[in-house]
């Protein structure tokens, strides 16, 4: 299989260094629109076909294979199917941005403490929804955060922008953050997101090298730690889908693909660059 285009010079170095000295690599993606297709109903996501082959082969050369997600890591670890799946037996998943880790290794979770602006946030979103006009809205309640869909009402994009301001109200009166998502806005503890949670990741491994996927705003934050790790002198490939249609993600991207299929693709280019070698 051919190399995927490369936008990027800083791209081609990362790529390069993934394959030729795999072992101290990680490879890390989102779940939602990278993964998985975007789907109207969020339990009903499911890996694309050959995804998890393709990082089960990764797996086999590289240090690390990780997802990290904003979902509540078992309940990707459940939507994905990599527990017992072969080859991904020291996979991690990093869910609520990092404030949760599950090990196929040991099957276990370990967590940090949840804020109590979270549960007073849950108690009042009902109120606040209704008072706004959308009470219809889908509250995705991910223990540590909580998510506010419109991709479900009949006007998604004017829902949202009704939406936007209440809830950056709730945030701060609870002491969360909101952070939009495409067609989605999510109240989360600060200090809490993609960035930190591959700051550790990188921390914990001591990888000379990454590749990351992404879609979404909240991926915006993981490029940014690995941009500025990339300026410290750590290769990376910064990796988009247009799922989301996150136009400064896709700026910002080495490889742009448009869906979870291009992302097999490239994930099973890199297998074959390393076994190139």
């Amino acid at each position: 299989m051919n190399a995927p285009v490369i936008k990027t010079d800083a791209g081609h170095q990362g790529w390069e260094a993934i394959a030729s000295d795999p072992a101290s690599a990680v490879i890390a993606t989102d779940f939602d629109g990278v993964l998985s297709p975007l789907v109207e109903d969020p339990a009903r996501s499911r890996p694309v076909e050959g995804a998890l082959d393709a990082l089960a082969r990764l797996a086999r050369s590289v240090k690390q294979v990780a997802i990290v997600t904003g979902r509540p890591a078992l309940v990707a670890t459940e939507l994905s199917g990599v527990s017992g799946h072969p080859g991904l037996g020291h996979l991690v998943v990093l869910g609520h941005y990092g404030l949760e880790r599950w090990d196929a290794a040991t099957g276990k979770v370990t967590s940090a403490p949840v804020p109590a602006g979270v549960a007073t946030a849950r108690d009042r979103l009902p109120g606040l929804l209704r008072d706004a006009g959308v009470p219809d809205a889908f509250v995705e309640d991910k223990d540590s955060s909580l998510a506010v869909h419109t991709r479900r009402l009949e006007d998604p994009a004017g829902a949202f922008d009704v939406l936007r301001g209440p809830l950056t109200a709730l945030a701060e009166e609870t002491e969360l953050r909101l952070e939009p998502g495409n067609l989605v806005l999510e109240l989360r503890p600060p200090g809490i997101d993609k960035g930190v949670a591959i700051g550790s990741l990188l921390e914990s491994t001591g990888a000379r090298s990454i590749l990351y996927a992404g879609d979404d705003l909240g991926d915006l934050a993981a490029y940014r730690a690995i941009q500025a790790r990339r300026a410290g002198g750590l290769p990376a490939v910064l990796l988009a889908t247009r799922s989301s249609n996150a136009t400064e993600l896709i700026d910002a991207a080495d490889i742009v693909v448009d869906d979870p299929s291009g992302v097999v693709t490239v994930l099973t280019a890199l297998s074959d660059a390393i076994a190139a070698r």
